[in-house]
């Protein structure tokens, strides 16, 4: 939901360092790999009790995903890197829920299973709308140059994160938490079939 909005703060300073990554050969598939590497890291450390040092490497992971954009609009983006980007992200928002599961599994593992249920259906709407998009030619930079068609919602990827690092701060409120971004995501996720109903209804039917 605030993700169009922030783009206009984060996008600057992050395609100038873009800019000297690219120059200096630092290529955004590396970038994106060592991403990868944090969120995990991130995880595990959720895993072992060390949720300080989890919400330092979720906000390197971030940190990582948004340089590794800004890499590749410098330098000129691949479909490998999209694939890459989007894959390890979805790696990524699913290690968080599944690490706090497991590091509590009597009180936080039905709330972390709904979690992630909310999770694969709102991506399930959101990666099969971006194939439907490239078939019909849809485009958008709303929230940033992707390689695909990025559906807007209301849960995003800053909210996302936002809950993420709640979670860290207050690991005791995790199943709390949990439940009510789940029913967020699914309201998101319904909200996003009704949304992309509407717009290929509007691009198959143009007014006459």
């Amino acid at each position: 939901m605030f993700d169009a909005k922030l783009r206009g703060y984060i996008d600057p300073p992050l395609n100038r360092m873009g800019t000297v990554f690219a120059d200096q050969g630092i290529s955004a598939n590396a970038v994106t790999v060592v991403g990868l590497g944090f969120g995990l890291v991130a995880a595990a450390a959720i895993v072992m009790g060390q949720f300080y040092i989890a919400l330092l490497f979720i906000l390197l992971n971030r940190f990582a995903d948004g340089l590794d954009g800004a890499i590749a609009r410098a330098a000129g983006p691949t479909s490998l890197g999209g694939f890459y980007d989007i894959t390890f992200d979805f790696i990524f928002y699913g290690a968080i829920p599944l690490a706090f599961a497991l590091v509590v599994p009597q009180q936080n593992a039905l709330a972390g299973a709904a979690l992630l249920f909310s999770f694969y259906i709102n991506g399930s709407v959101f990666l099969a709308f971006s194939t439907l998009a490239q078939k019909i030619g849809l485009r958008t930079s709303m929230r940033g140059k992707k390689s695909f068609y990025y559906l807007g919602g209301l849960a995003e990827g800053a909210e996302t994160i936002g809950v993420f690092i709640i979670f860290c701060l207050f690991p005791s409120y995790f199943s709390w938490v949990a439940w009510t971004f789940a029913a967020i995501c699914t309201l998101s996720a319904i909200s996003r079939v009704f949304m992309v109903r509407e717009m290929v209804w509007n691009d198959s039917n143009p007014p006459s």
